[in-house]
């Protein structure tokens, strides 16, 4: 198993069958020890997160395998707090694609002036650079493509792809009286077609999500939706 990637909540290894292994931390984003998943830096370290992350992670993209969507997810290892997956090329340097179901985070803070806070959006998708120094800048479809990044029929599978599942996720959560506000998925190409799938992990660390009007911190989530 060799080390190829030391991210800020995951550390990636390469191995021998040309698979990866995704090692979750119990390190999350935020600043100043205050959870934010829209952060670009680690603001705190809480023991089980990483656990709990691939509890949800786990949950979530077997859901997804029984609708058909594809993804990098081969099997996981709750107790050693490890994923393994299938090999994907990422976008450019890396995307972020966030769907919001209510104006909160930098959406709110961008466009306060036009919206109030926690007001209902319908299922918007925005997609942002991976790229810490600049702050994750947002990006649009015209300047992806003319960037050579994503090709205009990739965007509109990725656009489809994400809006299909983070209303499955909502689904999921609202099952447990949980309401979605918004998530933040990755996608990469797979396999020898290059096919578009979701790739990293979906859980409490890349979402906000509230139940009764309140924020449910990560740990709390894993805990309410495999209970």
């Amino acid at each position: 198993m060799k080390l190829v990637y030391q991210g800020k909540t995951k550390d990636v290894y390469a191995l021998e069958d040309g698979n990866y292994l995704l090692k979750f931390k119990d390190d999350m984003t935020g600043e100043n020890g205050v959870f934010d998943p829209g952060a670009n830096t680690v603001g705190l370290t809480v023991d089980g997160a990483g656990r709990a992350g691939l509890k949800l992670t786990k949950l979530f993209f077997e859901r997804l395998e029984k609708e058909g969507i594809p993804t990098h997810y081969i099997d996981c290892d709750i107790d050693a707090a490890t994923m393994t997956v299938k090999p994907a090329t990422i976008f450019g340097h890396g995307l972020e694609v966030i769907c919001r179901f209510r104006a909160v985070g930098s959406f709110i803070r961008r466009y306060g002036a036009y919206i109030e806070e926690g007001q209902p959006l319908d299922a918007f998708v925005e997609v942002t650079l991976k790229d810490d120094k600049r702050q994750d800048p947002p990006i649009s479809e015209d300047a992806l493509h003319m960037l050579g990044i994503l090709t205009r029929d990739e965007y509109k599978v990725l656009k489809e792809l994400t809006i299909k599942i983070s209303n499955i996720v909502k689904d999921e959560l609202a099952k447990k009286g949980i309401e979605l506000y918004d998530i933040k998925l990755e996608f990469g190409r797979i396999g020898e077609d290059k096919h578009i799938a979701l790739i990293d992990e979906i859980s409490g660390g890349n979402m906000r999500a509230y139940k009764d009007g309140k924020y449910i911190e990560p740990l709390t989530l894993e805990k309410l939706m495999t209970s």
